[in-house]
């Protein structure tokens, strides 16, 4: 795999049940692009380990005053200079290229994760800990799978190395073959204590960002409390407190570098004392003692990759783990789509609470309960947060239908929609029908004012279509979002169209002309919205009542106002005392008020 062919035409099936089985999932996943790095790694350290013999060799020419030598030297020198060259350079380039891949594999895999598990995701992780994984957790985990070809390539080097000296020079190669695993394994007590420094520095990082994530999200109803200073004394105890966990994780780094440097040095202390002995005693010529020497120097550069893997791992780990949390998440209920793929039409049936939508109509849903409902909207639209009977459209489960079939059959807008940051036509790109145009759309949601708006606030659009909208649409009002996102709900024009308090913030006239908008543009298809506003119950073909958690009255708006209690409680906004002496006198008002704003509409 090269960069240039990212992003993968399918990034696999990752193995998530732990983080070090992800990392080594990941591995195994592009095992071409190790091999390549372990090739051009062995040909750089075998290069470099190799510069100590010709220069010992060299030496040695110059004393027997040897031209061949010489000569011979200087030619095995210019090779190891460009293997070394040579190695370095594509061992960098192949090192890059797994670490951004490997990064580029698991960023599709989250993406693809979370569109999977669309809004269930947010409420079983928090939005902060995603943004925390897809940055710098993806960024971690590469940078492990990449040093581990080129600590495998220097661990061979290393090996080698130590295998011609006790070939080239037995007495002082018994003394790098003993001491250099000793250098090698003198660190590892000190890594448990600096992996756990580390785990909590990422666990501190990670809540400061999920903080930071929360309070920008918020920052407008923090400042229409006054609650920015709160907010941000949080914020700056929580970065502390990282701060805090960084200096004490780079303590014990800095002492395992120390300890990297002090042995190497004391190694080449002991070659030097008891080389220049046995050259003394004629066991052995200046130039094998040059080339042990400086092989014993040279060697403490593929060490550092011991080092190196330590901290990447030491790093990577916990970011793998958080990562594989995140991959692990299931549907409550997913059959991997058993049936064919097809978008079926009918009615639209929910058996937990015997909601029925017919095929054709505008329902409305009343329930007193704002998250029941909402959990409901979603369980129409085929993401139940909980397992339990699936919905059924005309007929079909739908979690039995491919994720891209359900999802294209019933489409749910939440009563919080998002919009992205863009222009206004790219916020109506949506795959749709074609049916209904942009123009429609917005007419039938209301949004002359918003398009005038965002003329308005852009410095250079003439065109509302050119116009940009900023990021989740903060320089709108909120009923101004609602209806540019009702806009683009109709523009899709889905089979089945569930809108969940899609008025909430709009005025009762404009709410009005929204009502009637909506159902004259969809006109013939299925559309479920969940509402108590009596305006848009008023223009339903028929309204189903929910009372714990059940279908218990069913019929037109001013029929239920007159015959259930429960339900004209819930239209009225009633309380209990309210509701037994004044229930004539409310629904009048309400009947009244009905009125008026229809001729006004």
């Amino acid at each position: 795999m090269q960069i240039q062919d990212l992003p993968y035409p399918d990034p696999g099936v990752p193995d998530a049940r732990s983080g070090p089985r992800f990392l080594w999932w990941l591995f195994r996943n592009q095992l071409g692009g190790q091999l390549k790095s372990l090739a051009w790694g062995l040909l750089h350290f075998t290069s470099v380990a190799a510069l100590p013999f010709c220069v010992g060799v060299a030496v040695q020419a110059v004393v027997d005053r040897s031209g061949t030598g010489l000569a011979l030297a200087g030619g095995l020198l210019a090779l190891a200079c460009v293997g070394n060259a040579v190695g370095d350079t594509f061992l960098h380039r192949t090192a890059i290229t797994n670490w951004i891949t490997a990064a580029a594999r698991v960023q599709q895999l989250l993406a693809r994760k979370a569109a999977h598990l669309g809004s269930a995701l947010t409420r079983r992780v928090a939005a902060g800990e995603v943004v925390a994984v897809s940055t710098g957790d993806v960024e971690k985990i590469g940078w492990f799978v990449e040093a581990l070809s080129r600590f495998t390539a220097a661990l061979v080097t290393i090996v080698l190395v130590c295998a011609g000296l006790l070939v080239y020079q037995p007495a002082l190669g018994v003394v790098v073959a003993v001491g250099l695993p000793a250098l090698a394994l003198a660190v590892l007590p000190l890594l448990p204590r600096a992996t756990r420094r580390a785990d909590t520095q990422r666990e501190k990082a990670g809540r400061a960002t999920e903080l930071a994530s929360d309070t920008v999200a918020g920052l407008r109803v923090l400042r229409g409390i006054g609650g920015e200073e709160l907010f941000l004394d949080r914020y700056r105890s929580a970065s502390q407190e990282v701060r805090h966990a960084a200096v004490r994780s780079a303590r014990m780094w800095s002492l395992i570098s120390a300890i990297q440097v002090l042995l190497p040095g004391l190694l080449l202390i002991a070659v030097v004392w008891y080389g220049v002995r046995l050259a003394h005693e004629g066991r052995i010529t200046v130039g094998e003692l040059v080339a042990v020497y400086s092989s014993v120097m040279v060697l403490t550069y593929p060490l550092r990759h011991f080092e190196e893997i330590a901290m990447a791992y030491s790093f990577s780990r916990p970011s793998a783990k958080r990562a594989a949390g995140v991959l692990s998440l299931r549907r409550p209920t997913d059959t991997a789509g058993s049936r064919a793929a097809g978008v079926p039409s009918g009615d639209l049936y929910d058996p937990e609470t015997g909601l029925l939508a017919p095929a054709g109509r505008l329902t409305a849903v009343v329930c007193g309960d704002p998250d029941t409902a909402g959990l409901l909207a979603e369980r129409l639209g085929g993401h139940p947060s909980q397992e339990g009977a699936s919905v059924l459209l005309g007929g079909v489960p739908l979690d039995e239908l491919p994720l891209d079939s359900a999802r294209t059959a019933v489409l749910v807008q939440d009563k919080d929609p998002v919009l992205l940051s863009g222009t206004l036509r790219d916020l109506l790109d949506v795959p749709a029908s074609g049916a209904v145009r942009p123009d429609q759309a917005l007419a039938a949601a209301q949004c002359d004012d918003v398009l005038a708006a965002l003329v308005q606030g852009s410095l250079d659009a003439t065109d509302p279509m050119d116009a940009r909208i900023t990021e989740r649409g903060r320089s709108l009002s909120g009923g101004q979002r609602q209806r540019l996102a009702l806009a683009r709900s109709l523009i899709t024009d889905p089979e089945t169209l569930v809108l969940d308090e899609p008025t909430s913030a709009v005025d009762s006239h404009t709410e009005a002309r929204i009502a009637q908008g909506v159902r004259e543009l969809r006109e013939g298809r299925t559309t479920v919205v969940f509402t108590s506003s009596p305006l848009l119950l008023d223009r339903a073909d028929r309204v189903v009542f929910l009372h714990d958690g059940e279908a218990v009255a069913v019929g037109a708006h001013r029929e239920l106002v007159r015959t259930e209690p429960r339900y004209r409680a819930v239209v009225t906004r009633e309380t209990d005392d309210e509701a037994a002496p004044n229930g004539s006198v409310a629904l009048k008002d309400v009947l009244h008020e009905l009125e008026e704003i229809e001729e006004k509409a």
